[in-house]
This record gives C-alpha cells, structure tokens and sequence, in this order.
C-alpha cells in the first residue's frame, strides 16, 4: 500500500500538491518521523476518538502526547479511545495505526491541536505504514479547513 485510495482521492480533487516519503515499516508516527528524518514537531499524528453522537479525529505532533480531560473540555463531550474495529470500519481502507489526519476524506471530523497551526510543512502516515505524505503547512490547513483548533496536548519527546 502507499496512500490509501480516498486519501488520494480526497487531496487530489482539492489540487493540493504533494510528496511523498518512503521509509521502513514502523510501529508509531514517532517511529515513522525518525525513519524519514522528519522533525516530529512537524509529523501529525491522528488519534480517532468516540463520543455519544459519533466520532472524531484528534491530530496532535507525534512529539506530543494527548490530554484526553483537556480534548473533552474543549469538545465538551464525554470521550474515549475509538477500538480497533470502529478505526477499520470508519478508515477501511488504513492500516491500524496509519490513519491519515485528513478526516474530510473519510467524513470524520478533526480537531487540531494548535501546536500545529503555524508549521510551515506538514507530514502524516498516508494510510500504511511505509509512506509519509508531505505538504506545506498552507496546504495542511486547506486540507484540514473547518477543523477546530484548540490546545489539548503536551509534549512529551
């Protein structure tokens, strides 16, 4: 797999430009950042999380780490981390742990963690877990309007 079909589909219908980076299989987006020699500040990692009426995708740096009390202030919804089979069944067409933070593509919707709002690129897993997708941080922006944006992580690497 490289960029998973709606992922691509999704980008390419918006015109974004885009690269890819391929590296060896990894475990994490933290993993995939250093494999790719990407600052981790700048690699965006996807965190699906469920609530009463759905679910959403909480896209943080993989140097941080979420604060499920702070995201659930903010979304003012009770939350939880989203199972194995609720991620395969909303990003079918992902390797478990590669979701892309690009939810529009898959009809999720995203909040953003401010630590990302002014990067000048961006990088995130595109749907497998050998293969990195970079855009500028304009694009990522595009690719991510409508997206609440919020403080809910800390660093944690």
């Amino acid at each position: 797999m490289t960029i998973a079909n709606r992922l691509r589909h999704y980008i390419d219908g918006k015109g974004i430009p885009y690269d890819t980076v391929a590296h060896h299989r990894t475990s994490t987006s933290r993993q995939a950042a250093i494999a790719a020699h990407v600052p981790g500040s700048i690699m965006a990692k996807s965190v699906v999380v469920h609530h009463e009426l759905g679910y959403a995708l909480a896209v943080v740096p993989s140097t941080h780490r979420i604060e499920l009390g702070k995201l659930q202030d903010v979304m003012d919804k009770r939350l939880g981390l989203a199972s194995e089979d609720e991620v395969v069944s909303l990003f079918d067409d992902c390797d478990i742990g590669a979701v892309p933070p690009i939810g529009a593509a898959y009809d999720v919707p995203v909040i953003l963690d401010e630590s990302l709002r002014d990067a000048a690129d961006v990088y995130f897993e595109g749907g497998d877990h050998k293969t990195l997708v970079h855009v500028s941080g304009k694009d990522f922006r595009n690719l991510t309007t409508g997206a609440r944006q919020a403080r809910f992580s800390h660093r944690a690497f």
